[in-house]
């Protein structure tokens, strides 16, 4: 089975639900998403495995969110999605992907329903 782990070590989130996998005998793929960002097709591709909607997957609370015209109510779902790619630092992590699923890892526990 691969696992991907969309991953910032400085969140406890994120630290909690890396640790978990491992506890489960899962090594994933970690991607330190704020250094190498997903690409717009992945992040539409994640979005699609969670069944939301992009502003559902932002960090609404990030000064970013404001300062990047993000809050604007009338931007489509490429829009959103290109400024999640340019600014990763409003992507809610972690985001846990395997076998055509996806969740998020708030509570961590969340993740181990799509294993």
């Amino acid at each position: 089975m691969s696992v991907k782990i969309y991953h910032n070590p400085r969140c406890s989130k994120s630290r909690q639900t890396l640790q978990l996998l491992e506890e489960n005998g899962i090594q994933p793929e970690v991607i330190e998403y704020l250094k190498k960002p997903p690409s717009a097709a992945e992040l539409d591709e994640v979005l699609n495995f969670l069944n939301i909607e992009p502003r559902a997957l932002m960090r609404t609370k990030e000064a970013e969110y404001k300062t990047s015209g993000m809050n604007n109510p009338d931007l489509d779902r490429a829009e959103l999605i290109a400024g999640m790619v340019a600014t990763p630092k409003l992507i809610e992590r972690p985001i846990v992907i395997t076998n055509g699923k996806a969740a998020i890892g708030r509570p961590p526990e969340s993740v181990l329903e799509i294993l």
